[in-house]
């Protein structure tokens, strides 16, 4: 993996505060980025990826790792609904799971998800529909989910490589609107 591929995403950075005390799933962990920043600002993480090896990198302090891969035929969630403060997703996308993944978030929970776009095919992979969002998909998974979108992007990064992509940071209905106006600064 290349360094700047391990460093951690400035959108996750930016919206990590609001996740209040609890549970977090980094979900298709890969190395571990993401868990590591959510473990040091003391929450306790789990780590999921269907690959041993990319576990063994991400476990650490505070870190439960959980090899399961939920693309499998029968493949169950293995989250509770309701059980997680903070759940985060970057380049990976697996539509089945949107339902889940709202369900999984607790009433004050957030959701921070960050992956390809249409449109990436011009930067090369992934360029296949079936790993990139339509316009506004994300929009529709917050929706759908009962959650309050805090912040939303659709368009073209530099880093860490030039790629179109969907950004979302959305909370539950219990979330403290007062907490996304000392992230944003200007909600």
């Amino acid at each position: 993996m290349s360094e700047r591929m391990s460093e951690v995403s400035p959108w996750v950075a930016r919206w990590a505060p609001l996740v209040p005390n609890g549970r977090v799933l980094d979900l298709a962990c890969g190395s571990g980025r993401h868990a590591r920043l959510f473990a040091g600002l003391g929450h306790p993480v789990t780590a999921l990826d269907r690959d041993a090896g990319a576990l063994a990198a991400a476990a650490g302090p505070g870190i439960v790792t959980l090899q399961h891969d939920l693309e499998a035929p029968g493949a169950v969630w293995p989250i509770a609904p309701g059980s997680l403060a903070g759940l985060v997703v970057t380049n990976y996308l697996h539509r089945p799971l949107f339902g889940d993944i709202a369900a999984a978030l607790a009433p004050d929970g957030v959701l921070i998800y960050e992956t390809f776009a249409h449109g990436n095919e011009i930067f090369g992979k992934p360029s296949n529909p079936d790993f990139l969002l339509n316009p506004g998909e994300l929009l529709e998974l917050a929706a759908r989910g009962g959650l309050r979108v805090v912040a939303y992007e659709d368009g073209v990064i530099d880093a860490p490589k030039p790629a179109r992509v969907q950004r979302l940071c959305a909370v539950g209905p219990a979330f403290d609107p007062g907490m996304a106006n000392l992230v944003s600064g200007n909600l």
